[in-house]
């Protein structure tokens, strides 16, 4: 059972909203969190994306806010929902990479670490999520119904998500076999239409007695390339040249975390963005049908930069904006995200923010819109007042991501200044590259020759910033 301190203080929150109008509070919104996978800075409409459509992703922009300058969590996947979930960068979060265990999930989020699901479970929330977990398998302390989730249906498993047309999900503890699929044989049951329709029967289910969170982890655009072949598919189809892309097939001897051979890699790609974007766009309208929309705050961003795995081509659709790097790395590309907010009456239509905010401030805020409290020791500060526009927002005095594959990377934001160490393992004096963002926001000129003491002090916040983890450490990790 998880001991923290501030447990005592969810008690009053745990009223029924009832309770909630005689107590002279303001209703509590829904929030819904849609978190892309591996989609990049400039996929998106709103951010400048010319050859792909995003019209509802680009709505829900127009409607509400974007967020200029907001980050993930790191540069992979389990790391950067991690810190999303417990409101720590990635110096101090407890999962630090992509660490497999047998025979299925990744290394669990402990019991002890409070989540923001719990958090607003105990606060009188009814919490689902659907789509990819990848934080302790089924049966651990990490899976998703231990962690403040009532619901939950997808991918337990990050590695298993590699495949569009899997043999299994997971209803809760419960494993759905695909029987259509056939053990990877067929490609019969699309994973991601399944798991939206279990989104939406959720939303279906609301209403307005009761606040929920929707936290909506989809796999799209995560390599592998493959989509069904219908319009979505064919208005891309035959639009781009295309380069044949040979992968590890479905069949009888595919395995669970290959990328299949796509002869439309670009299409596919493009029609993936559109199909999230259609998701997107259902979510909206079901809220909408159900009267749920006025009193629901929509967060949509990405887990971390663009890959470049299954034949994705990245470059092509300028995926990272314009910003140096791609999945993995710590430049603005690999974790400088798409977000967008919207919550009609509160947040002012078609407005910017330039706040520097990143994963681990959705705790706080979420705490603070559920009138809860948040616990001790997490690095993220609420950004409501951005959200509402006030002058008053607080800001970090640095932000830190840190990344454990290929020797350990280090990076470093405090105000315009961005610090990166490449090789940090074990090696805290490794060379710090400087970059001033606000001229150079593609990182091309290493200013540490110019200002070797403003380098130095960036790195000083590194080594103080990163905590040592005997499960984690820096190094070579298995990515999945």
């Amino acid at each position: 059972m998880k001991v923290t301190f501030f447990k005592l203080c969810f008690a009053f929150s745990l009223l029924s909203p009832a309770l909630w109008a005689q107590s002279g509070k303001p209703a509590r919104p829904n929030i819904v969190f849609i978190l892309a996978d591996d989609l990049g800075y400039g996929d998106v409409g709103f951010n400048g994306q010319k050859l792909i459509k995003t019209p509802n992703i680009n709505r829900l922009a127009s409607e509400g806010m974007i967020f200029t300058q907001f980050y993930a969590g790191t540069s992979v996947c389990a790391p950067s929902r991690s810190s999303l979930l417990t409101g720590q960068h990635t110096g101090h979060t407890y999962i630090r990479g992509n660490k497999a265990v047998q025979p299925e999930g990744q290394h669990p989020i402990p019991d002890s670490v409070t989540t923001v699901a719990e958090i607003l479970k105990k606060s009188g929330y009814k919490t689902a999520a659907f789509g990819k977990w990848g934080l302790g398998p089924v049966g651990s302390e990490g899976e998703p119904g231990k962690q403040g989730f009532d619901k939950f249906y997808g991918y337990n498993c990050q590695s298993l998500a590699h495949r569009y047309y899997p043999n299994h999900l997971w209803d809760n503890d419960r494993k759905i076999v695909l029987e259509a699929n056939q053990n990877l044989r067929f490609q019969k049951e699309y994973a991601p239409d399944l798991i939206q329709k279990q989104a939406l029967q959720f939303v279906d289910e609301q209403d307005s007695r009761q606040p929920f969170f929707l936290f909506l982890p989809y796999i799209l655009p995560h390599a592998e390339l493959l989509v069904p072949d219908d319009s979505l598919f064919q208005q891309y189809k035959g639009k781009f040249e295309e380069k044949f892309h040979r992968g590890a097939d479905y069949g009888a001897n595919a395995t669970n975390g290959g990328y299949t051979s796509q002869e439309y890699p670009r299409a596919t790609f493009a029609a993936m963005v559109a199909r999230l974007d259609m998701y997107v766009g259902q979510v909206v309208n079901k809220l909408k049908e159900k009267g749920l929309d006025k009193n629901t705050l929509i967060i949509f961003t990405s887990d971390n930069g663009p890959h470049v795995e299954g034949g994705a081509d990245p470059k092509f659709f300028n995926s990272s904006g314009g910003f140096r790097g791609v999945k993995r790395d710590l430049y603005e590309g690999g974790i400088r995200e798409p977000f967008a907010a919207r919550w009609p009456g509160t947040i002012k239509p078609g407005s910017k923010s330039d706040y520097i905010g990143a994963f681990w401030d959705i705790l706080p805020t979420f705490a603070e819109l559920a009138q809860a409290a948040s616990p001790r020791g997490i690095d993220g500060i609420s950004f409501t007042d951005a959200l509402k526009g006030k002058p008053t927002q607080k800001k970090h005095d640095y932000l830190y991501w840190e990344f454990h594959e290929q020797g350990g990377r280090q990076a470093v934001r405090q105000g315009n200044w961005k610090a990166v160490r490449l090789k940090a393992a074990g090696n805290p004096d490794a060379l710090v590259e400087l970059y001033d963002l606000a001229k150079d926001p593609a990182e091309t000129t290493n200013l540490t020759p110019q200002f070797p003491e403003k380098a130095k002090e960036l790195g000083q916040i590194m080594n103080r910033a990163h905590v040592t983890s005997a499960i984690f450490p820096f190094g070579s990790l298995a990515t999945n």
